[in-house]
């Protein structure tokens, strides 16, 4: 139903967009290519994503548990395998990809509270009350970091919605995280 984009087939404010994906030596992967198709909406997605991997306080590890808590929690069948395969790259513990692949208690108790802190922004659509917001807070995170979570939230609406209605196809590179949720098997 979605066409998966090229340089040639994209509209013109994509072009740009998926040229600066070339040039950084990456494969432009298919969500982007179906993102290609809203400019506006690919650009959002790029500048926030960019944005919470660059400049949020969060560590690496912690990014990848906001996003994998998202990919979970919207049954991504894209980004649950895209993300393992980049968390298996930048080499981090297998007991916490696994955890997060599995929807099971990660074994580190603060990056369990982060975990739990974004599902339940997403459970219950930002409503948390203080006490969900003072146990994050009592992990040893800090109120700008309950703020930076939601950038990361953010840009897994776009990309865990976007798969979603277009059904994009995995990566040949992830390919082998293939992902279906527990609940669904």
């Amino acid at each position: 139903m979605f066409t998966y984009h090229d340089i040639e087939s994209a509209p013109e404010e994509s072009k740009v967009l998926m040229k600066r994906t070339l040039a950084g030596g990456a494969m432009v992967p298919n969500l982007n290519k179906i993102l290609a198709e809203a400019p506006a909406t690919y650009q959002a997605y790029n500048t926030i994503f960019g944005l919470f991997m660059r400049d949020t306080t969060l560590s690496p590890l912690e990014q990848q548990v906001v996003f994998m808590t998202a990919n979970f929690e919207n049954n991504c069948h894209y980004c649950v395998p895209g993300h393992t395969w980049m968390m298996h790259a930048a080499k981090m513990p297998e007991d916490v990809i696994e955890a997060l692949r599995e929807g099971t208690e990660i074994p580190d108790p603060k990056l369990q509270a982060l975990h739990d802190y974004a599902k339940a922004l997403l459970d219950n659509r930002g409503h948390i009350g203080d006490d969900r917001l003072n146990a994050f807070l009592d992990a040893g995170f800090t109120r700008r970091q309950a703020l930076e979570v939601l950038t990361g939230l953010a840009a897994k609406l776009i990309s865990n919605f976007t798969n979603a209605i277009a059904h994009t196809e995995p990566d040949n590179a992830f390919r082998k995280y293939a992902w279906t949720h527990p609940s669904e098997r």
